[in-house]
């Protein structure tokens, strides 16, 4: 399944303040989720952000916050469940949105990222997980979990391949934009 500006939504998956520092090539990973938002923002794809146990790992790290905060993107859902198809709320929010395509980012990759993606194909989602922007602490536990996300049936893309999938042509005023955000 195409990725489809008018069927999908952006899913970031728990980029929280004590987690986000020890996940292997967290910088690379928060540049790249922050080109989503910004881009997803443009071509008019929402974005939905869950946040894991906050009283532990605290709130989701400040670039991700601003960014989500300056496209006027709702607040992060909060749970407890590694799955965020097995939060109500979540469930509830993109159930709402009537998008059948889930483009997944965030951490940890092997853990809420997998276990999200899983759930959310036993549910009837295309999902496409965008291997440069999801990570865990460890890149073996990552590799394993993208391995078997693919296996089990998501598409694996990159940020630079989503949105231009998404945009679908050039020359245009949004093409510009979102190519400003890639360089």
């Amino acid at each position: 399944m195409k990725i489809n500006r008018n069927d999908t939504v952006l899913l970031i998956i728990d980029v929280q303040e004590k987690l986000m520092p020890v996940i292997h090539e967290h910088e690379e990973i928060l540049r790249n989720m922050e080109r989503l938002i910004r881009g997803c923002h443009i071509l008019g794809v929402p974005t939905v952000i869950t946040e894991q146990y906050v009283k532990g790992l605290g709130p989701t790290v400040a670039p991700i916050a601003q960014a989500l905060e300056e496209v006027g993107e709702p607040s992060p859902i909060e749970k407890s469940c590694f799955s965020a198809q097995r939060c109500d709320a979540f469930a509830a929010q993109l159930a709402a949105l009537e998008r059948k395509h889930v483009l997944v980012t965030g951490v940890e990759t092997h853990v809420c990222v997998w276990q999200s993606v899983q759930d959310l194909i036993e549910s009837h989602y295309a999902v496409s997980v965008v291997a440069d922007a999801v990570s865990s602490r460890s890149p073996r536990n990552r590799d394993i979990a993208l391995r078997r996300m693919e296996s089990e049936g998501a598409k694996l893309t990159s940020t630079e391949m989503a949105l231009f999938e998404l945009l679908v042509e050039a020359g245009t005023d949004e093409f510009r934009a979102v190519s400003r955000l890639i360089k």
